[in-house]
């Protein structure tokens, strides 16, 4: 079929609203840039995949008041990735700024995920946790346009999660720019297609230190405390993490998606 010049239609970006109407995936970005104690994290869902952000705020500072208060419909294991990462956040400092070592024993702190009518479960939102309540000790904002995803262990361990693909995906929905992965979860990276993995940049963590050197060594100076990362060996550096144990990490597991819950 041939059509006349003078019937051709040029639909450019401008355009796409009046002919296929509104983005069925409107960006999930809550914050242009996040402040100290704001994390970004990503979730799996029926959806494809979302971001969660994990704030956390001081409600209260007196001494021997620490206390950690969590809301936002999390289930019992998000709940108890919280606890982890509190406990973690409390050992990290103490190892590494003693200056503040007794900040999570002195401050009341309040963790919130917010869009608090949707269900939300899984182990994997331990690395923003951490992020999240560091950032606020530290009164550190992470870098810009960072998310992150991964289970955490008490002794810093990142551990492999599921939900690659729908992760990565929303969060160039979101205009994030850089990712953080379990290092275990490289393979599962390697396997996107270069239309999904375009215009990213992943690093993957193997302990929490690495997390923590990505997320607040932006502005070309090390900050107070900063750690050896797992390719400089950590514990021959002295970092938090103890020796990588002999046997690899376990395979990540398999979502269980519902339509009605977001897992992180």
């Amino acid at each position: 079929m041939v059509v006349a010049p003078e019937d051709r239609v040029t639909i450019d970006v401008d355009d796409l609203q009046d002919y296929v109407g509104q983005r069925p995936f409107p960006k999930d970005r809550m914050y242009p840039s996040t402040p100290a104690g704001v994390v970004m994290g990503l979730a799996a869902n029926s959806m494809g995949g979302s971001v969660l952000y994990v704030e956390a705020a001081v409600v209260e500072k007196a001494e021997g008041k620490g206390n950690l208060k969590l809301t936002g419909q999390l289930g019992d294991v998000m709940k108890e990735s919280a606890q982890i990462a509190h406990t973690f956040s409390r050992s990290f400092l103490l190892k590494n700024f003693p200056d503040s070592a007794k900040y999570f024993q002195d401050n009341a702190i309040h963790m919130h995920v917010p869009e608090g009518a949707t269900p939300k479960d899984g182990p994997s939102g331990g690395c923003a946790i951490i992020t999240s309540l560091l950032s606020l000790a530290l009164g550190r904002p992470v870098l810009p346009d960072l998310a992150m995803t991964g289970e955490v262990t008490l002794l810093g361990r990142v551990l492999p999660i599921g939900g690659v693909k729908e992760k990565t995906l929303a969060a160039r929905r979101s205009g994030v720019s850089t990712l953080i992965f379990p290092a275990a979860n490289k393979k599962d990276w390697d396997e996107l297609g270069e239309e999904v993995k375009e215009g990213l940049n992943p690093h993957f963590a193997e302990w929490y230190d690495d997390v923590y050197n990505l997320a607040f060594d932006y502005d070309g100076a090390k900050p107070a405390g900063a750690l050896p990362t797992s390719e400089q060996g950590l514990q021959e550096h002295g970092s938090h993490a103890p020796p990588a144990p002999e046997t690899p990490p376990p395979k990540a597991p398999t979502p269980e998606i519902t339509p009605q819950a977001t897992r992180t």
